[in-house]
């Protein structure tokens, strides 16, 4: 069930409608993580009681689908771009900027979806998946190959992008690359090359290791459609 978009009385004398209510549920999440989002806290936020957020979310669940739909309506679109694979690079760098900016949603992206059958989530989660669609047909994939494009490019940058957070929180009071990283206790004999990599490992660039990863996948994905191409001419 969608969000209403009826504006809603508060004891205050304002009116709440669906934006102002997902803007501060965004802002509890950021600043306090998902757990912190609750009807009542929620009702805080707004100076609200906690009741008149149910006016415009059944309950928690369908608020969190919300956020998360919020969050990707960040995401800029770049219809410009004709080539196929300029494309996704652009969108997987746009979702690296947007996921960045609210990383406590970052979860709720990448495992929410698993909870809702496809045609129960909201339409703005879905948008992604219709448009690399879009631009995956139109460039020649298959309808069949497209999704499983998709589903290996998000699983990709999901990826990408959770390993990137984690690395943004190394404790950054150590400098030695080892204790950072906590590799000093890792058996030398059994883990040799994790070890020496150790400041590779430190001196790492979310963006650069990004543009690198999609090397790969992309030049694979091109190899692809080319084989198909040639197996149809």
């Amino acid at each position: 069930m969608e969000l209403s978009t009826t504006a809603t009385p508060g004891p205050n004398g304002g009116r709440l409608n669906r934006s102002m209510v997902l803007g501060a549920a965004l802002d509890l999440v950021d600043e306090h993580g998902l757990e912190a989002l609750t009807m009542r806290r929620l009702g805080q936020a707004l100076g609200r009681d906690p009741m008149s957020v149910y006016r415009h979310a059944a309950n928690r669940k369908e608020l969190l689908a919300g956020v998360a739909e919020l969050v990707l309506e960040e995401v800029e679109v770049f219809e410009d771009d004709t080539h196929w694979q300029a494309q996704l690079r652009r969108m997987a760098h746009e979702m690296r900027r947007v996921c960045l900016r609210h990383p406590n949603v970052v979860p709720l992206l990448v495992t929410g979806p698993l909870s809702t059958p496809l045609g129960l989530r909201p339409a703005g989660t879905l948008r992604p998946l219709e448009q690399i669609l879009k631009i995956l047909i139109r460039a020649g994939f298959a309808p069949g190959d497209a999704l499983h494009v998709y589903r290996a490019f998000y699983g990709f940058l999901y990826g990408h992008i959770l390993n990137e957070l984690q690395e943004l929180i190394a404790d950054p009071d150590e400098n030695e690359a080892l204790l950072r990283l906590g590799l000093h206790r890792l058996p030398l004999r059994e883990f040799p090359h994790l070890r020496r990599l150790a400041p590779e490992l430190l001196d790492y660039d979310g963006e650069q290791e990004l543009d690198q990863g999609l090397d790969i996948l992309l030049a694979g994905l091109g190899h692809q459609l080319a084989d198909t191409t040639e197996a149809y001419t």
